[in-house]
């Protein structure tokens, strides 16, 4: 059916396969949310501080 080094080029390519698949699941799940959370929080405080520097600049 195979030859030695056919079986382990099929093999080589189920690992690599494997490995981008679960990459794939842990970026979609765990990274990609993790950043665009982190970036709008950072945004939100900026318009927060954009915001409390206009209104002590206001009062003052």
């Amino acid at each position: 059916m195979f030859e030695f080094d056919q079986y382990l080029g099929f093999l080589a390519f189920l690992t690599i396969l494997t490995i981008g698949f679960w990459l794939m699941i842990f970026l979609i799940t765990f990274v990609i949310p993790y950043w665009i959370g982190g970036s709008l929080i950072e945004r939100l405080k900026e318009i927060r501080e954009e915001k409390k520097a206009k209104r002590d600049a206001a009062t003052h």
